[in-house]
C-alpha cells in the first residue's frame, strides 16, 4: 500500500472532505469544516512532488513537472474519486484532494429548503448555484440532476473541471465531460455542446464571457443551464456575472438574463449546535419585480427584493439563518457570525422589527 493510499483511506474512514498534503509538514484532514492532524510523519517536497507525477493523469503532467498549478481527477482503488489541486507554495508542491462522494446526496440529506426541488421542475432557463469556494455548490446541483434522472427522461450534458459527482443513467441519459480528459478546455466544449442534443446543460463554472453567453444562448434556445458562480450572496450574483461582460455589451446581457434567468441559490455554511455543518440559503427567483429591476440594471434594490418575496418563494440569508435559530438548529451566536447585516440580524434577535422591504421597492 502507498503512503498516499493509506492516509487516502484513513482520512476517508474518519469522515474527511478534504486532504491537505503539504512538503515538510505531516498531512491534514477537514472534517466538519475543522482542520485536524493526520498522525502521519512530515512529507518531504521531493515526496510530495513525486506522488503529483504518479497520480496525474497525462494531460496534467507536464504542468505538474514545470510547477504550474493544475487540476485533475485522480481515482484510488478499493478506496474512491478524489478532485485534485496541485500547485505551490514558497517554491515547494503542495496538493489538495476532496473526496468525490460515490454517492449523490439528497436535498434532504443536504438539509437544503423545500423548494429548492421546484428547481428540478423547470424546461428551460438558467439556475445559478453561488457561494463562496467549499460552500456545496456542486453537491447542490447534484441532487438536483440526481431528482430530474430518478423522474424525467432527459438528456442531460455536463462539463466540468474536475467531475465531483459520478452518475448513473436512471430515466436519464447523462453524458459527464470533464475539462482535459473529455475536452480541452470549458470553451471548446461549450462550443460543440448545442450539437450534442441535450436538454439540460450543467456548467460547472461561469467562469469568463464566452462562457455566460453561451449559457444564455443555450437558454434562449430553450435549454436548461444549470451552473456555479462565486458571489458572496443571490443579489451580488448577477452585477459579478455582469462584471465578465465588455460594457458594451451589457444591456443585451442585461435583456437576457430578465428573461432566462429563473433562480439563484447563494449558500453559507455554518455549524449546527451538534458540530455538524449546514447551509444557510438565500433564494432570489426571477418574478415580474425582479425581471423589471433586471431589465433597468437596478441591483441594488435585489436584495430588497429577497426580502419582500417570502411569499413568492425567496429567502434572504438572514431569514434563513432566523428559522435555523427558531428551530434551535443552530446557536444565535453562529447564526449572528453568519449573517450578511449582523447588526440588523442581532435587533431582529431582540425582537425589534427592521425597515420594509415592500416600501423600498415601491419608492
Amino acid at each position: 500500500m502507498s503512503t498516499l493510499s493509506e492516509i487516502l483511506r484513513d482520512a476517508i474512514a474518519q469522515g474527511a472532505s478534504d486532504i491537505h498534503v503539504t512538503s515538510r509538514q505531516q498531512p491534514f484532514f477537514r472534517i466538519n469544516g475543522a482542520l485536524l492532524g493526520s498522525g502521519y510523519e512530515n512529507i518531504p517536497a521531493e515526496a510530495v512532488r513525486a506522488i503529483a507525477m504518479e497520480i496525474a493523469p497525462p494531460h496534467a503532467r507536464a504542468a505538474v513537472e514545470g510547477g504550474r498549478e493544475m487540476d485533475f481527477s485522480h481515482h484510488e482503488p478499493g478506496v474512491g474519486r478524489f478532485r485534485v489541486a496541485f500547485f505551490l507554495g514558497c517554491g515547494e508542491p503542495a496538493l489538495t484532494l476532496r473526496c468525490v462522494k460515490s454517492r449523490v446526496p439528497t436535498l434532504a440529506e443536504l438539509r437544503l429548503p423545500p423548494q429548492i426541488e421546484n428547481l428540478a421542475a423547470l424546461n428551460r432557463g438558467v439556475v445559478i448555484v453561488a457561494g463562496a469556494t467549499g460552500c456545496g455548490k456542486s453537491s447542490t446541483l447534484a441532487a438536483i440532476l440526481q431528482i430530474i434522472n430518478e423522474r424525467l427522461r432527459r438528456r442531460i450534458v455536463t462539463i466540468e473541471d474536475p467531475i465531483e459527482f459520478l452518475f448513473e443513467d436512471n430515466e436519464s441519459v447523462i453524458t459527464q465531460r470533464e475539462v482535459g480528459l473529455d475536452t480541452e478546455s470549458f470553451s471548446t466544449g461549450l462550443h460543440h455542446i448545442l450539437r450534442q442534443n441535450p436538454d439540460i446543460i450543467l456548467i460547472g463554472e461561469m467562469r469568463d464571457a464566452e462562457t455566460i453567453k453561451t449559457a444564455l444562448l443555450a437558454a434562449e434556445t430553450g435549454h436548461l443551464v444549470f451552473t456555479t458562480l462565486h458571489s458572496v450572496t443571490a443579489a451580488q450574483a448577477l452585477p459579478r456575472l455582469l462584471n465578465e461582460i465588455p460594457k458594451a455589451e451589457h444591456a443585451q446581457v442585461q435583456a437576457s438574463l430578465a428573461e432566462n434567468l429563473k433562480a439563484v441559490v447563494c449558500q453559507r455554511l455554518l455549524k449546527d449546535v451538534n458540530g455538524r455543518l449546514i447551509p444557510a440559503v438565500e433564494i432570489l427567483l426571477n418574478t415580474p419585480t425582479v425581471k423589471k429591476l433586471l431589465q433597468n440594471g437596478s441591483f441594488e434594490i435585489l436584495q430588497s427584493a429577497i426580502d419582500a418575496g417570502i411569499e413568492e418563494g425567496m429567502q434572504s440569508f438572514d431569514e434563513s439563518l432566523h428559522k435555523l435559530f427558531k428551530e434551535k438548529t443552530v446557536t444565535a451566536e453562529a447564526a449572528l457570525a453568519a449573517a450578511t447585516n449582523p447588526e440588523q440580524f442581532a435587533m431582529r434577535l431582540k425582537g425589534i422589527k427592521v425597515e420594509d422591504s415592500r416600501r423600498i421597492l415601491s419608492l
